[in-house]
C-alpha cells in the first residue's frame, strides 16, 4: 500500500482517477479542514469550481457522540429518525442543539468563504473530497445534505479509507472513488508522510487560490 507524502500529492493522484469526470462540468467541494488541500488539486486538475462544505454534527445533548443528524452549507438539516424515535423530548432537544450548531456553522462559513458565495450546485455532479475515510460519519451527512441541497449526483472521492467505511458509502452516493481500501486501517494520518493539521488560514487561501473553472461557472454563478 502506498504513503502518500502529503495532502497535495494525494490530491494530484486522487484528481488522475477522476479525470473522467471533467466532461461532467462537476463542482468540487471539500470537507475542511483536511479535505480543502486535497480538493484544491482535483479542482485544479479538472479545471472545476472549488468550494468549501461544512458538515457539523447534532450529537443527543448528554451522549454527544450520538447523532440525532447533522446540518450543512446551505440549510440543510439531516435527521437521524432511528435515533430521534428512541429519545424522549427528541425534537426539542434537536431545534436546540441545531441552533446551536447552526451559528457554529455560520461562522465558520463566514471564515472559511469571507463574503463570497457559495457555488451552486443544484443539477449538477458534485464530487465531495476528504484526505481520507475513518467511521464515515462526516462524508455520510454530506453526501445526505448535497442530494438534500439539489445535487444531480455525488461523487465521495478520498485517497484511503477502510473496505468497510467505502462499502457502505457506496449505497448512498452514486460513485465512490477510494484509492486505496487497506484491510488494516488505524487511522487515515498513517498513510500519509505528512499529515500535519491543516490550519483555518490555509483553508481560506486555497479558497481565494482557487483555480478559474473552464466553463466559467464560479463562485459568482449566482444566476443559474
Amino acid at each position: 500500500m502506498q504513503i502518500y507524502t502529503n495532502r497535495k500529492s494525494a490530491g494530484e493522484q486522487l484528481a488522475a482517477a477522476l479525470e473522467a469526470h471533467a466532461k461532467e462540468d462537476p463542482v468540487v467541494v471539500g470537507l475542511p479542514r483536511g479535505g480543502v488541500p486535497v480538493a484544491f488539486e482535483v479542482a485544479r486538475h479538472l479545471q472545476s469550481p472549488l468550494d468549501v462544505f461544512v458538515v457539523r454534527k447534532l450529537g443527543v445533548p448528554w451522549q454527544p457522540e450520538l447523532a440525532m443528524g447533522a446540518i450543512a452549507s446551505g440549510g440543510v438539516l439531516v435527521r437521524n429518525d432511528e435515533v430521534l424515535r428512541m429519545l424522549g423530548g427528541a425534537e426539542q432537544a434537536l431545534a436546540r442543539v441545531e441552533y446551536e450548531e447552526r451559528m457554529e456553522l455560520k461562522r465558520r462559513e463566514r471564515l472559511y468563504r469571507g463574503s463570497r458565495p457559495a457555488v451552486p450546485i443544484t443539477g449538477r455532479e458534485v464530487i465531495v473530497v476528504d484526505d481520507g475515510l475513518a467511521t464515515g460519519a462526516t462524508m455520510k451527512a454530506a453526501v445526505l445534505a448535497l442530494k438534500q441541497a439539489g445535487a444531480a449526483r455525488v461523487v465521495v472521492a478520498v485517497p484511503v479509507g477502510p473496505p468497510d467505511t467505502c462499502t457502505e458509502l457506496e449505497a448512498l452516493a452514486d460513485e465512490v472513488v477510494c484509492l486505496q481500501r487497506p484491510a488494516h486501517f488505524m487511522a487515515v494520518g498513517q498513510w500519509y508522510e505528512d499529515f500535519g493539521q491543516t490550519t483555518d488560514r490555509e483553508v481560506q487561501e486555497l479558497l481565494e487560490a482557487r483555480p478559474e473553472p473552464r466553463s466559467g461557472r464560479g463562485l459568482d454563478a449566482r444566476s443559474e
